[in-house]
C-alpha cells in the first residue's frame, strides 16, 4: 500500500487572497514504512514574502527569486503523488493550498476525502491533549531537535513518524535468538526439571471412591479389561 506524507509551506493563511505555496515537501510511505523516496521542491510564489511567514520557515524573496514558478514543477510534483492516498497534518489547509494552484492551471481539484487528517486522527486518540506537531513528537519520543524553521521536508519525515506511531507503532521484534545469532533468529528453550509430586490417593480417598463407583451403573471402573487383539477389525 502506497501513501504520501505532504506538507507546504506558504506565503499566509489563504490563497483566495493572494497567498501561494513556496515549498513542497512529500514522503513515499509503503505499508505504512518510509521507502526512501521523498519529492522536495521550492517554488518561487510570484510575489513578496510577508514578515509573518518568514519568521515560521525563513524563506525569503531573495532566495525563493531564483526558484521555479508552480506551473514548472506541476508535472513532477503531480507524478509523485499519483492517485494515492495523502498523509497530512491540518489537511484542510493544505488541500486548499495545492487545489488554489491546480485551478489556475487548469487541473481538477483533488477530493478532501483522499486525505488522511493526522490533526483527526491525534484528536480522537488523545482528546484534549495539543495536536500540534512538536506536541507529537514529543509524547512519542520523536526527535525534533532539528526543528528551529518549519520546513516542508523536515516535517513530512517527522510527520511520517508520528503517523506510524498514531495508527499502532512498529511491532516489536521477537528477540529469540541468541546475541550475535547470524542467519535468523533461533529459539532456545531451557526447561526446569521439577521433582514429581506425590499423588498417590490416601486409604481413605480410595474407600470413598469405591463407595461413589458402587452407586453407578455400569461404572467403566468395575468392567472387566478386553483381551488383547479382541478388538473390532476395521
Amino acid at each position: 500500500m502506497r501513501e504520501i506524507v505532504l506538507d507546504t509551506e506558504t506565503t499566509g493563511f489563504d490563497p483566495l487572497q493572494g497567498d501561494r505555496i513556496v515549498e513542497i515537501g512529500c514522503v513515499e510511505l509503503i505499508n505504512h514504512l518510509p521507502s526512501g523516496k521523498v519529492y522536495h521542491q521550492y517554488i518561487n510564489p510570484e510575489r513578496f514574502m510577508p514578515d509573518e511567514a518568514f519568521k515560521v520557515h525563513g524563506l525569503s524573496d531573495q532566495f525563493l527569486a531564483d526558484k521555479p514558478v508552480f506551473a514548472e514543477i506541476v508535472a513532477d510534483f503531480r507524478a509523485f503523488i499519483g492517485d494515492d492516498p495523502l498523509v497530512i497534518h491540518n489537511a484542510e489547509f493544505d488541500m486548499k493550498f495545492l487545489n488554489a494552484e491546480f485551478a489556475r492551471l487548469g487541473f481538477a481539484a483533488m477530493p478532501m476525502s483522499r486525505a488522511i487528517d493526522t490533526v483527526i486522527m491525534a484528536r480522537k486518540k488523545f482528546p484534549g491533549s495539543p495536536a500540534n506537531l512538536d506536541a507529537l513528537c514529543r509524547r512519542f519520543e520523536i526527535d525534533n531537535s532539528n526543528r528551529t524553521f518549519h520546513g516542508a521536508l523536515l516535517d513530512s519525515e517527522l510527520l511520517a513518524e508520528v503517523y506510524l506511531q498514531l495508527i499502532g507503532g512498529r511491532q516489536p521484534g521477537f528477540e529469540l535468538g541468541l546475541a550475535g545469532t547470524k542467519g535468523g533468529a533461533q529459539v532456545q528453550v531451557v526447561r526446569e526439571r521439577r521433582e514429581p509430586r506425590p499423588h498417590a490417593p490416601t486409604p481413605e480417598e480410595t474407600e470413598a471412591h469405591m463407595a461413589f463407583v458402587a452407586k453407578l451403573k455400569k461404572a467403566i471402573w468395575l468392567r472387566e479389561p478386553e483381551p488383547e487383539g479382541s478388538g473390532e477389525q476395521a
